[in-house]
């Protein structure tokens, strides 16, 4: 790894999370992320430009407005990070080569779209369509081959090698936009059939398309696996903390004997689960994040057990 190439992959990278965090503010409220300049969320103030300076200016500042001193979110210092390291990371892995300009795109929409869900509950149509073509494009100039390539291995087909491999990655992209989407599809709707309520929007939909056309089909399927079991375990420790904590204050308020506080605690805990929403993008996000990086090493390492 060059030193000079990765210092300016990371400086690109902290530019565009700086960026990234217009996004995550300005798409969920249908707001132009190109004009106005970026201005402070509360006094309405415009931005110096010494003072929009990636990290820098946040820890300068100390995470408040200038001329209001309003705290901002440390989110923004976070994206910047994150985002700056990510596209370090991806030169790393994957050296200078297109693999690294498709890898940190992917990376930058997943990023931009765990921090919305997380927020706001939405994944803007503005990130995931565009990241859905950018998937099937990429796949023409930087092999997917993967399911694809061994459905298709073997068949005599009129072209070129050339042309051969890249039939094989496009197909295996469209192959895992498709199955993505129709899983969370298939999921949501029998929720919604089971238990009367919504449990994931199109957004999630969309997001997967978008994640399967970057990765494929078997990164696509391990992504929805560990994004389930991730999401089932944050949502059981979510109840056992709110259990705990509600049997406390039962047994401090009330003086309630521990059994029937745990009793009616565990009603509460249930019932507040029942009425919240968990943003499952954040977890199929994440989960993408790790497939690209670590997912067929760990697959190898699973088939190697079995």
């Amino acid at each position: 790894m060059d030193l000079g190439f990765a210092l300016a992959i990371f400086a690109l990278g902290l530019a565009f999370g700086s960026f990234l965090n217009v996004c995550v503010y300005r798409l969920p409220r249908d707001l132009s992320v190109v004009h106005p300049g970026s201005a402070c969320p509360y006094c309405k103030t415009r931005i110096r430009f010494y003072d929009n300076i990636p990290v820098l200016s946040w820890l300068l500042l100390g995470g408040r407005c200038r001329d209001c001193q309003a705290h901002i979110t440390p989110r923004y210092l976070i994206v910047e990070l994150l985002t700056g390291a990510l596209f370090l990371a991806c030169y790393a892995q994957f050296g200078l080569t297109l693999a690294t300009l498709k890898y940190c795109v992917f990376a930058f929409l997943l990023l931009g779209l765990i921090f919305t869900d997380a927020e706001t509950q939405l994944l803007p149509d503005k990130m995931t369509l565009p990241g859905l073509a950018f998937g099937l494009v990429f796949s023409l100039f930087v092999p997917v081959n993967d399911v694809a390539s061994q459905l298709l291995n073997g068949m005599d087909l009129p072209v070129s090698s050339d042309i051969f491999w890249r039939i094989l990655s496009l197909c295996d992209s469209l192959l895992g936009a498709a199955v993505g989407a129709a899983f969370i599809y298939g999921a949501g709707a029998i929720y919604l059939r089971a238990r009367g309520v919504e449990g994931m929007g199109f957004g999630d939909v969309k997001l997967m398309a978008m994640v399967g056309a970057f990765l494929g089909l078997k990164l696509t399927i391990l992504t929805i696996f560990t994004a389930s079991i991730a999401g089932s375990l944050f949502g059981l420790s979510t109840v056992f903390s709110v259990w705990m904590k509600r049997t406390r204050r039962r047994i401090a308020r009330n003086h309630e004997s521990a059994r029937l506080a745990r009793s009616r605690a565990w009603e509460s805990a249930r019932i507040a689960l029942r009425r919240h929403q968990m943003p499952f993008g954040v977890f199929l996000g994440g989960m993408a994040i790790l497939a690209f990086f670590f997912g067929d090493g760990f697959i190898r390492w699973y088939w190697r057990l079995l």
